[in-house]
């Protein structure tokens, strides 16, 4: 019986030690390879493919498919990245427009 206590507390402990090294091995990572700057530069060249195409589009209110398309795509992959709600009032405005082929 004492065995398996023994053995208990250290499966306990062996297990928040490997918790706590998951709670720090991803963000150090994340620093030292670089990854949250390239995210960053990722989150710039969408939201920036974004507005090329708002303007591009705005006066007419109508978007070819294709473009609509990569739009959402965009869209979603920069929210997915943690994009801010900067983009949001495009993209609603955007969904009302005509999109033709």
């Amino acid at each position: 019986m004492d065995k398996l206590l023994l053995l208990s507390g250290i499966a306990g402990s062996v297990t928040s030690i490997f918790a706590c090294l998951c709670l720090f091995v991803k963000p150090i990572r994340n620093k030292l390879l670089g990854l949250n700057d390239i995210r960053d530069g990722q989150k710039c060249l969408l939201r920036g493919e974004m507005l090329h195409t708002y303007y591009k589009h705005h006066e007419e209110n109508r978007i070819r498919q294709y473009e609509y398309e990569n739009f959402i795509y965009s869209y979603k992959a920069y929210k997915a990245l943690g994009g801010n709600s900067f983009i949001d009032k495009i993209y609603r405005e955007v969904q009302t427009w005509e999109v033709y082929t």
